[in-house]
């Protein structure tokens, strides 16, 4: 792979503009486009400046054709992935977005957000009793999945306010909601072990002291 490309790559990974490559590293917008067409190269000055920005060495970045292969496997775990995932559930079920009109498969239910070349995918099945998974891609590529089953056991259930709680969804651990969310008499309860990699979670809801829905999920980066 040429340096041109890998320039190309490590930008479309991050998510990242010609403008906003720029800014991070100090020159014009013109400068990347030429970098990225091979009409120039970047000076040492700013060769370094790309490898601090990628976190990728001087070494991978002009010898090694898996660099880019490298930066996306450590990209999964990036802030910019996580923050769209964030805003992704915040703006889908949560969100009360729109189903897609036509389901992917027999009686789903739909949601999709994108950005850029991030895309977020939640498809469920069922209602009271239901099962689904949320996909995440880079540039159409899989890259972390969660799977997730629960149940309304009663009633008593109040989808509006487990909205809320998902709503919630803190970056630290944006697998659904809250460690913690209430409202009136609705608890919401949510907790987890591992991190964005791995990780499985279940999350209850209460009413004073009767549960009312319970979800179990599991998840993490694919390779």
């Amino acid at each position: 792979m040429e340096f041109k490309d890998k320039i190309y790559e490590l930008r479309t990974v991050k998510n990242m503009s010609q403008e906003r490559l720029a800014d991070e590293i100090g020159v014009s917008r013109q400068a990347v486009a030429k970098w990225e067409s091979g009409e120039s190269y970047p000076d040492v000055n700013n060769l370094v400046s790309i490898s601090n920005l990628f976190s990728i060495s001087l070494d991978r970045l002009l010898k090694d054709d898996n660099c880019i292969e490298s930066l996306s496997e450590n990209n999964l775990k990036s802030d910019s992935l996580i923050e769209f995932l964030v805003k992704a559930k915040k703006n889908t079920y949560a969100g009360s977005g729109k189903k897609e009109e036509v389901s992917c498969r027999s009686q789903s239910n739909d949601l999709i957000y994108e950005e850029g070349n991030y895309k977020y995918f939640d498809s469920y099945f069922g209602g009271e009793r239901f099962i689904g998974e949320e996909v995440l891609f880079i540039d159409d590529k899989p890259v972390w999945a969660m799977n997730y089953s629960g149940v309304e056991f009663n009633e008593k259930f109040s989808g509006s306010f487990l909205k809320k709680a998902l709503s919630n969804v803190p970056v630290n651990k944006p697998f659904r909601g809250p460690e913690l969310f209430q409202e009136g008499d609705y608890l919401y309860i949510c907790k987890s072990e591992g991190d964005f990699e791995f990780f499985s979670g279940k999350e209850e809801i209460y009413l004073g002291e009767e549960k009312v829905f319970e979800c179990l999920f599991h998840g993490g980066i694919i390779k």
